[in-house]
């Protein structure tokens, strides 16, 4: 048998661009969407609805075109430690669940940039934006192996459960400590797994739009951010291992974790 053939990185871009595409349609047409509609990053949708990830005083207000939007498997804006003041950007801003959490932390003057590469999630999340009344946030259409900031701009990065969807991860970290001022601090919330994922789940494009395909190896992934350059890494690996179907016959373990990491002063 030949040697079959690895999915080319713009390929996974565009699936991945499409599905959240049609996610933020069916939120602007219907006035929600599922959690966990079929192949998104949550699993299982017990563990990634709002009320399981986010606390009452923080759902307060939101609309559902918001909360019914979450497809994260964290809450990194209660783990930041955002001050107010500071300027904060959120990596794949989706909704704005936690753009807007963010926006809160920060108060008036300071400021939450959402960055997403997918015109139907920006279009979302400034009519969610309206919806709240908030303010102190801008959006950004754009990806995040490119970003479209200046140089030592933002204080914090957030993201949740959105880099596992890259092809490039080594970019997206590279990025992201460009773009950090000195002394700025990361804090994410992703998907790893335990152990490498056979060659069959790569290629597979439904594992990589269900952030299976592209969760990398806990510590592959700590290593590249490392590699960045960041330093003094923090990690918690979060809940109980999420068993996932990616093809026949194949099952995965796939984690929760939460990483801090700081670009040196």
């Amino acid at each position: 048998m030949g040697k079959k053939k690895m999915i080319h990185k713009n390929e996974i871009k565009e699936a991945v661009r499409r599905h959240y595409g049609e996610i933020a349609a069916q939120a602007k047409g219907e006035g929600a969407a599922s959690c966990c509609p079929a192949s998104s990053c949550c699993t299982p949708e017990e563990a990634c609805s709002a009320e399981a990830l986010y606390s009452p005083e923080d759902l307060a207000g939101l609309p559902s075109s918001v909360t019914e939007v979450t497809l994260g498997c964290g809450n990194p804006t209660a783990i930041a430690g955002l001050k107010p003041g500071e300027v904060v950007l959120d990596l794949g801003s989706g909704g704005g669940i936690d753009l807007f959490l963010a926006a809160q932390k920060v108060g008036p003057t300071g400021k939450a940039i959402g960055l997403d590469m997918t015109q139907e999630m920006i279009d979302l999340a400034k009519k969610n934006a309206r919806k709240v009344r908030v303010q102190n946030v801008e959006f950004h259409l754009g990806e995040m192996e490119d970003m479209p900031l200046e140089d030592e701009s933002i204080d914090v990065i957030i993201s949740n459960c959105v880099i596992n969807l890259s092809p490039d991860k080594d970019r997206v970290f590279a990025e992201a400590y460009r773009v950090l001022k000195p002394g700025g601090r990361m804090v994410i919330s992703d998907l790893v797994a335990e152990g490498d994922l056979p060659p069959a789940v790569r290629r597979s494009m439904e594992a990589w739009v269900g952030c299976v395909a592209g969760a990398l190896d806990k510590r592959e992934y700590l290593e590249k951010i490392e590699a960045a350059g960041f330093i003094d890494l923090k990690t918690r690996v979060g809940g109980s291992p999420v068993e996932e179907r990616a093809g026949a016959d194949i099952y995965l373990r796939v984690v929760h974790i939460d990483v801090e990491a700081y670009k040196p002063a």
